[in-house]
């Protein structure tokens, strides 16, 4: 046993123990956390505007604070971007976390100097806690590794401004900062393909311990140590590899092809961080769900799913929430967010404590690798798209191809055209660049080939129609969703294909 892992191991039994006390007690430290972020934001911007002052219960809250997405939220950031204190939170964020929302375009999502401990403490709470639970902390002892986007950030209304898994790379405690991988200089390469070899060349001969990122991206990594080292398996490569964090995605569709790649057993640990705030994580992996949590700096509201567009959906505290009930998640934060519609779903599977599992997103989305694209962004780029070629689109729907015949992933688009483009090829390179600037993700992900160029299926006359018929939903108030995050219906598509 090594030094570290001699000094954490009784520090994350102790945790965990301190984490399962505050479990026990979540519904009195979120009413807690409800009056402090009042009484410090009464003085903001936001605060006199909403009559903070006066706020006295919860349905004072629920009356002065409206539910809102960023869209709602934005006259606020903008007025921190043009230098604006006091605003949302006290003084300024210390961070703008820049994201490609899933409700809107762009996003600066704040945070601040009382919000950081909530994104630190998460992730530490998510270790600790498999640490106390496995009696394993040999990870601390070797080398680890966060595939991340880069730390390098710009400045935005004077705050400095980047991706959260950049940002959160400044903020790794310096006693792990020395086992951290890859180096700087490779973190800040933005071509994905050269970093990723890069990052190879670091690690490939290290005792890496821990491996953390997103499964597509992580997936990548595996089969690149694989192909550099000659070896068979990961763990052939790193024999003391013992702890996969993830979250991100959904975890399913990767796990069989990453744990053939790994070659044995490991521990892995869930979590649910968000741009917003550090949400949930797994705080034992021999039960379902992940503990939300409830005593960092985060009042948490439900909406019933089906009633969150209705003019006035009844907005529920965590003591009224139902097992099996698919909720809309709001958030309140030391961040300065207040009834903020994050735009994910939640069904939570236990109350003593409370632990959840994420069931999707409230619009239909594709983020089968992270790229979190919505409607508005496939609609806006095939308007656009059609109008330059003077083409008419009568119907279209998106969805993953996340294993292809051949070659790697790719958005597949399935499109009933009225009057077909003169030149198709030239058609789906302009919608694809389209998409590309639409979503920075997206992009991303092309760059770094973990997706190919979009694919258009055109579509039989009468297809979508046809579907619809097939499934008895043709007419009424039915419609055919323009995204979806699996293959249900690009299957049964299948039949109305002609090239």
């Amino acid at each position: 046993m090594g030094i570290k892992s001699f000094v954490v191991k009784p520090i994350a039994k102790r945790i965990a123990r301190q984490i399962a006390v505050s479990a026990a007690n979540a519904v009195e430290h979120q009413d807690a956390i409800r009056h402090t972020l009042i009484q410090k934001a009464k003085h903001t911007k936001f605060g006199k505007d909403h009559q903070f002052n006066a706020i006295k219960t919860y349905a004072d809250f629920k009356n002065a604070i409206p539910i809102r997405d960023y869209e709602g939220l934005k006259p606020y950031v903008e007025l921190i971007k043009d230098g604006g204190s006091d605003v949302l939170w006290n003084g300024k964020p210390k961070y703008f976390a820049k994201t490609s929302g899933t409700t809107s375009g762009v996003k600066f999502i704040p945070i601040t100097k009382d919000s950081i401990p909530n994104h630190i403490g998460g992730a530490r709470s998510a270790l600790f806690c498999n640490v106390a639970f496995t009696k394993d902390a040999s990870l601390f002892d070797g080398k680890v590794i966060f595939l991340s986007g880069s730390p390098e950030m710009d400045e935005v209304g004077g705050i400095l401004t980047g991706r959260l898994s950049g940002i959160v790379n400044h903020l790794i405690p310096a006693w792990l900062k020395g086992n951290q991988l890859p180096s700087y200089e490779t973190n800040v390469i933005e071509d994905w393909e050269t970093k990723l070899d890069r990052i190879v060349e670091e690690t490939i001969d290290q005792d890496m311990r821990l491996i953390s990122g997103i499964p597509p991206w992580v997936q990548m990594y595996y089969e690149r140590v694989i192909e550099r080292s000659g070896k068979s398996t990961v763990a052939e490569v790193f024999p003391n590899f013992s702890t996969f964090v993830h979250g991100g995605v959904n975890f399913q569709p990767y796990e069989n092809k990453l744990q053939a790649l790994i070659g044995k057993n490991v521990h892995t640990v869930e979590t649910y961080p968000a741009s917003e705030g550090f949400i949930a994580f797994q705080d034992r992996p021999d039960v379902e769900g992940l503990l939300l949590n409830t005593n960092s700096g985060i009042f948490f509201e439900f909406i019933p799913a089906n009633e969150i567009f209705n003019e006035n959906p009844p907005r529920l505290s965590l003591a009224e929430i139902e097992v099996g009930v698919n909720y809309a998640i709001i958030l309140n934060s030391n961040a300065g967010l207040w009834g903020y519609n994050i735009g994910d779903t939640v069904e939570f599977v236990s109350k003593n404590p409370y632990r959840l599992k994420v069931s999707g997103r409230i619009k239909h989305f594709i983020s089968a690798f992270g790229e979190h694209v919505i409607g508005k962004e496939v609609e806006e780029a095939m308007t656009a798209t059609a109008k330059a070629f003077n083409a008419e689109v009568i119907e279209f729907t998106v969805a993953p191809q996340i294993n292809p015949s051949k070659g790697i992933p790719f958005h597949e688009w399935f499109v009933e055209f009225g009057k077909k483009p003169a030149d198709i090829n030239a058609f789906i390179k302009l919608l694809d660049e389209k998409m590309q600037a639409q979503n920075i993700y997206y992009l991303d992900l092309l760059q770094g080939q973990i997706l190919k160029s979009l694919e258009i299926r055109v579509m039989q006359e009468n297809a979508f129609r046809n579907y619809m018929k097939s499934q008895g939903k043709l007419g009424g108030q039915n419609k055919v969703p323009r995204l979806s995050n699996d293959r249900k219906i690009a299957d049964l598509l299948q039949n109305w294909i002609i090239s």
